[in-house]
C-alpha cells in the first residue's frame, strides 16, 4: 500500500492468486489498472492484454534525461524512498560495468536475485541484455537449483548470505565451478571469513562491488588482479569518489574513515517528491551515501559501516566493521553484528550480537569479550554481548541494525 501511494502508480501487476486480494487496496489508492501474470509468464490477464496487443507498438522517443525507474531504497534506516532513476544513469552504469566485468555473449548467468532490488534488476539482467548474453532465472535462491546450474553456467551474483550457504555445502567444488568465470557478491557487507571459506571450497575469488539503489554500481574489484578480501576495489570507470568528514565536509586523510561522496552519469536524480531529503542528500554536486569507507595504500576502498550505525565511545569512533571482523574470526561464531547502545557514562557502549556455530563447544560472552582483547584496542571491545539464533536481516540480507537497537535496548537480561 506504502509503495503503491506514493508512486502514484498507475497500473499494478500481481501473481493469479493475489488477485483478490490485491484489486481492493489498489482500488482504494486510486490505482486505475489491475493486472495478473504467472510466474511463469503463461497466464493471467495481462497476458490476454499483451496477446490482444498490436504486435509491434510505437517507439517511444526518450531522452538521455529521462525517468526510466523509480527504485525505492530498502529502507533500513526509515521509510522507504523512491530514487528516479534516468535512462542515462542506467546506460552508463551497465556500459562501465560491461567493460569491468567483460561480459560475452556466451555468458550464462544464475539468477536468484529478487528482482525489485538494483542489483537484481538492473546489474543481472541488464548485464545480460546489453552483453546479448543468455540468463537462467530462477525464482529464488534454492543451493540445490545453483549447484545443479553451475556446472553449465560461467556468472553468478549473490549476496554475502547466499555464499555463506554455499560455502558450507560439501557438493561446491572447483570441479563443480569449472566452467564459471565470475562470482560477483554486494548489496551487504561479505566478510573474510566467508571469502576465504568460499573460495577453499570452490577454488574462486569472489569478486566484490559496491552499490545503492541510488548509484547502481560504483566501486569493484577487478576482474583481472587481486581481489581483495575485506573491500570492494576500485572505482568503476565515470565514476568519482572522494571520502570526506560527515559534519566538517573535509576530505579525510588517506587511511581515515570517511563518508562516500559520489559523482557521476550514475547518479540519480533525486527521491521521488522529496525535494527535502533530495537537498539534504548532496553537497556541492556530490552525493552523499551515509556510507563510511577508508581507503588503502593501493587505492582499494573498505566499507567499514553507516554513518548512522558509527559508535561514538567516550568520544572515540568504533566502526562496527573493524569488530565484526575480530569477532567473525573467533572459533563458535559463525556471524556477529555490531551496534552501539546508550550508556550514563561513555555515551555508548559497544555491543556484540552473535549468532553460534551449530557444530561449536558453548560460546561464552566472556570468551568473546577476552578473544576480542587480544585483537583489539580496548575501547572497541565489545563491552556487552548478547547471543541470538539469527541476525535480523531484510530481503537483500542487510542486517538491520535498527532493529537490533530497539531489540536490546532495555537492561541485559538476567
Amino acid at each position: 500500500g506504502y509503495y503503491l501511494s506514493d508512486s502514484h502508480a498507475d497500473a499494478f501487476i500481481c501473481q493469479p492468486e493475489r488477485l483478490d486480494a490485491m484489486q481492493p487496496l489498489a482500488k482504494d489508492l486510486g490505482v486505475r489498472y489491475v493486472h495478473s501474470l504467472s510466474t511463469d509468464g503463461a497466464s493471467g490477464s495481462f497476458q490476454v492484454l499483451l496477446a490482444s496487443s498490436a504486435p509491434s507498438p510505437a517507439p517511444v522517443a526518450l531522452g538521455l534525461h529521462d525517468v526510466a525507474a523509480i527504485l525505492y531504497t530498502s529502507g533500513t534506516t526509515g521509510r522507504p524512498k523512491g530514487a528516479v532513476l534516468t535512462q542515462q544513469n542506467l546506460i552508463s552504469n551497465i556500459d562501465a560495468l560491461h567493460e569491468a566485468w567483460g561480459w560475452r555473449d556466451d555468458d550464462l548467468l544464475v539468477h536468484a536475485l529478487p528482482l525489485f532490488h538494483t542489483h537484481g534488476l538492473f546489474v543481472a539482467v541488464n548485464g545480460v541484455l546489453r552483453a546479448g548474453a543468455s540468463m537462467v532465472f530462477l525464482p529464488r535462491f534454492d543451493p540445490d537449483a545453483v549447484i545443479e546450474w553451475l556446472p553449465r553456467a560461467s556468472v553468478f551474483m549473490g549476496v554475502p548470505t547466499m555464499y555463506h550457504r554455499l560455502a558450507q555445502d560439501h557438493r561446491l567444488t572447483p570441479d563443480l565451478c569449472r566452467s564459471m568465470r565470475l562470482f560477483v557478491s554486494g548489496s551487504a557487507p561479505l566478510s573474510v571469513h566467508d571469502f576465504e571459506g568460499f573460495r577453499a571450497r570452490s577454488g574462486h575469488a569472489i569478486l566484490e562491488r559496491y552499490g545503492m539503489t541510488e548509484t547502481t554500481m560504483n566501486i569493484s574489484n577487478p576482474l583481472t588482479g587481486p581481489r581483495k578480501p575485506g573491500t570492494v576495489g576500485l572505482p568503476l570507470p565515470g565514476v568519482e569518489v572522494r571520502l570526506v568528514d560527515p559534519e566538517s565536509h573535509v576530505e579525510v586523510p588517506s587511511g581515515s574513515a570517511g563518508e562516500i561522496w559520489l559523482r557521476g552519469p550514475n547518479v540519480f536524480a533525486g527521491y521521488f517528491e522529496r525535494p527535502d531529503a533530495t537537498a539534504e542528500a548532496f553537497s556541492d554536486g556530490w552525493f552523499r551515501t551515509g556510507d563510511l569507507a577508508q581507503q588503502d595504500a593501493d587505492g582499494y576502498y573498505a566499507i567499514v559501516g553507516r554513518c548512522k550505525d558509527l559508535i561514538i565511545t567516550g568520544g572515540l569512533n568504533v566502526y562496527p566493521a573493524e569488530v565484526e571482523a575480530v569477532l567473525d574470526a573467533i572459533g563458535g561464531v559463525d556471524e556477529s553484528a555490531v551496534i552501539g547502545l546508550p550508556d550514563p557514562d561513555l555515551g555508548e557502549q559497544v555491543t556484540a550480537i552473535i549468532v553460534r556455530s551449530q557444530a561449536s563447544q558453548p560460546l561464552t560472552g566472556d570468551v568473546v569479550k577476552a578473544s576480542a582483547r587480544n585483537r583489539l584496542a580496548s575501547y572497541k571491545c565489545p563491552t556487552r554481548v548478547e547471543f541470538v539464533e539469527s541476525l535480523p536481516r531484510n530481503a537483500m540480507g542487510k542486517v538491520e541494525k535498527a532493529r537490533l537497537r530497539q531489540q536490546f535496548s532495555g537492561p541485559p537480561a538476567g
